[in-house]
């Protein structure tokens, strides 16, 4: 199927070799159409993105499959987001012929896991010289464990209409109560903060986590299950309450322990935001190094 999406250049005139590429991988915004980034003035993340075009890079920004152009797509699933942030390369490459070969993937809590997710990808792009992950890196069971517990509930809607998509044979009902299918219903029509649905971890129905679909879903939506092919930048906000940096670092150290090459940088007292902001000099040099060619770091033990 179509999906959308927005490049933005540099001013000027590229190098020889093109323009770097930075492909960018989105937060999570919200199920319905007018959620998706490329139809936000700021494509939702406007400044950080000007700010790496101004550095002479091109930046991909792509929406996924079902935002923008169709609905009932597994909007939380990072293997589908992966495969729409690496087929947004080679797109973006045809309409501007400008951008350059090489690229790296760089994205934030949902995008953040997309861009793991195009590490770990079984389409290899040769050009393509690893991913940053500015926030949400952890196992997808504790993830959602977390966000049922907090403020962040809603995300279980999101997970229901995602497993759903991904797996038709899945009942909601089988997850969600009778008391959240209105809510359930509403958040495929809004884009979250104060007029989103009101849902508590109540209306999930005891077991949930366990059923068969939900728990395929959980396998492929946690890193580390194939080997990462290139080296990836992992940043946490200490004070994150989303994903909290105690929980990355475990999926960090799984990951390490299979042979990534993962450099991964804790900021305290800082949340995912603060994190972005205070890690922009450490994304930069990392970014800059990778299209120089130079050997990657690691702190993995």
């Amino acid at each position: 199927m179509a999906v959308s999406a927005v490049v933005l250049v540099p001013d000027g005139k590229p190098r020889a070799s093109g323009w770097p590429a930075i492909a960018w991988g989105h937060g999570f915004m919200g199920e319905a159409r007018q959620c998706a980034p490329s139809l936000m003035k700021n494509l939702g993340a406007g400044p950080l993105l000007a700010m790496f075009a101004n550095l002479g890079y091109a930046v991909i920004a792509t929406d996924y499959s079902g935002w923008g152009t169709d609905s009932g797509k597994p909007l939380l699933d990072m293997q589908s987001n992966a495969l729409d942030v690496i087929y947004s390369v080679p797109a973006a490459r045809a309409a501007v012929t400008q951008i350059g070969a090489k690229w790296i993937a760089l994205g934030s809590f949902q995008g953040g896991l997309a861009a793991v997710a195009v590490a770990e990808s079984e389409v290899r792009d040769p050009n393509y010289l690893g991913s940053v992950a500015t926030s949400g890196l952890a196992d997808a069971q504790e993830a959602y464990r977390h966000y049922a517990q907090g403020s962040s509930n809603r995300m279980l809607l999101m997970l229901a209409s995602s497993v759903k998509a991904l797996y038709p044979e899945f009942k909601v009902s089988d997850m969600l109560n009778d008391r959240a299918l209105p809510a359930y219903q509403r958040s495929a029509e809004t884009c979250g903060g104060e007029t989103g649905p009101e849902f508590t971890k109540e209306m999930l129905k005891v077991g949930w986590e366990n059923n068969k679909f939900v728990k395929e879903f959980f396998g492929r939506n946690t890193p580390g299950q194939r080997r990462a092919h290139s080296p990836l930048l992992v940043i946490s906000g200490e004070a994150d309450v989303a994903i909290p940096a105690e929980m990355s670092g475990e999926t960090v150290a799984r990951m390490c322990k299979q042979g990534d090459r993962i450099l991964f940088l804790k900021y305290p007292n800082l949340d995912a935001s603060g994190a972005m902001g205070a890690s922009v000099a450490n994304q930069i040099s990392w970014i800059k190094a990778r299209f120089a060619g130079y050997g990657a770091p690691s702190n993995c033990p």
